[in-house]
């Protein structure tokens, strides 16, 4: 195992936005070659991703992959049902967690760690419109006090 730093590949900042985030788990994803070069080039999108778990498997959808164009004779599906490896005891928990009304379990980001493409799962919960309006509120509140800061700093520095 390398001690690399993990390097960010895809991000979803929708999830966030919609969910309070409750737990996250980190799996491994299933991958054909094609799709690991796709990835190193970026052309992953995860805005709509989520995890269903099916026959004690725990499944990645709504995850885009585009094609690679460099491929020879074999091409991947972009929007391919992709199985996720995580141990028996984690299905079993998000298993649970989805079974609670209004929860459910969204891809928070792709990354690289080692050699090895990981998703960060988050077991969410959905927010309001006024769960929403009160993130924003709050968000602007703190950076205005931080703008406030920054002129009084600069007052005392003069």
């Amino acid at each position: 195992m390398s001690s690399t730093p993990s390097t960010e590949i895809a991000t979803n900042r929708k999830a966030h936005r919609d969910y309070h985030i409750v737990e996250r788990y980190e799996a491994g994803i299933e991958l054909k070659g094609t799709e690991v070069k796709s990835i190193r080039l970026g052309h992953i999108n995860i805005n709509d991703a989520f995890a269903r778990i099916d026959r004690l498997q725990c499944f990645l959808f709504g995850c885009d992959i585009q094609p690679y164009e460099k491929a020879s004779h074999e091409q991947h599906e972009s929007k391919a049902i992709r199985r996720l490896l995580l141990h028996k005891s984690e299905i079993m928990k998000l298993w649970a967690a989805t079974q609670q009304k209004g929860q459910t379990v969204v891809a928070l980001r792709c990354y690289w760690k080692g050699r090895n493409v990981k998703i960060e799962l988050g077991v969410g919960k959905g927010k309001t419109k006024g769960d929403q309006r009160q993130d924003i509120k709050t968000r602007v509140e703190n950076r205005e006090a931080q703008r406030e800061v920054a002129r009084f700093h600069e007052r005392g520095k003069a």
